[in-house]
């Protein structure tokens, strides 16, 4: 269980640090941003949703879509911004760009979206994952979620090759206490063995002088 949860978390992580709010890492087309404001809280998605969107055609784009682009606002610019369209600027040289707002407010952006920097279309939300993975970026998220459980992993991974080594060195002693009686009950048979045979020569010595003292006689 410590694996398998230590290995989902690792895995999360690393997706959320290598692709959020790096436009050029996406899987098929889609990425994840962390929402950061409660902009459209009114509607969709709230500060700490994680939301996905997907790269599209800017010219398939129509009124009431959710996109993602990079926002030229003053308070807010390069940020990346997720918000509704409101209305669309037809261009036959630059291509549409588009009037945008959030639904919590209500009002609309200062500056129009251009083209160039639509990043996505919002597909769907994770609801409060935005949080979870700006935790994990964190000093004491990293430390509780991947350093613990890998560094409780690895004491118990080193606690089990211990068992397994003293296991295994009960079996040797054991069977180096086996090996020394063997010796020993063979040693014991073997001094048997020798005594019985003393035991005969002595008795046939013993016969062999009758016998001569029979013969003598």
């Amino acid at each position: 269980m410590i694996v398998l949860i230590s290995i989902g978390i690792l895995i999360f992580t690393t997706i959320t640090l290598c692709a959020v709010n790096h436009e050029e890492l996406s899987l098929f087309g889609y990425k994840p941003y962390i929402v950061l404001s409660d902009s459209m809280k009114a509607t969709d998605f709230a500060a700490g949703d994680l939301v996905i969107s997907k790269k599209v055609d800017p010219t398939t784009l129509q009124v009431g879509d959710i996109i993602t682009f990079q926002s030229t606002n003053p308070e807010s610019y390069g940020n990346v911004v997720t918000h509704k369209i409101r209305r669309v600027i037809k261009s036959e040289t630059e291509g549409p760009s588009f009037i945008t707002y959030g639904t919590t407010t209500d009002t609309d952006d200062r500056q129009p979206v251009t083209a160039s920097r639509v990043l996505g279309k919002y597909q769907f939300r994770f609801k409060n994952l935005g949080k979870v993975a700006e935790f994990l970026k964190s000093v004491p998220g990293y430390i509780l979620c991947i350093f613990l459980p890998f560094f409780a992993l690895i004491v118990l991974q080193g606690l089990d090759t211990v068992r397994k080594f003293q296991a295994y060195k009960r079996v040797e002693i054991d069977e180096m206490r086996e090996e020394r009686e063997q010796l020993q009950r063979e040693r014991l048979e073997a001094k048997k063995m020798m005594e019985e045979l003393l035991q005969l020569q002595q008795e046939l010595l013993a016969k062999q002088s009758e016998d001569v003292s029979r013969v003598e006689q």
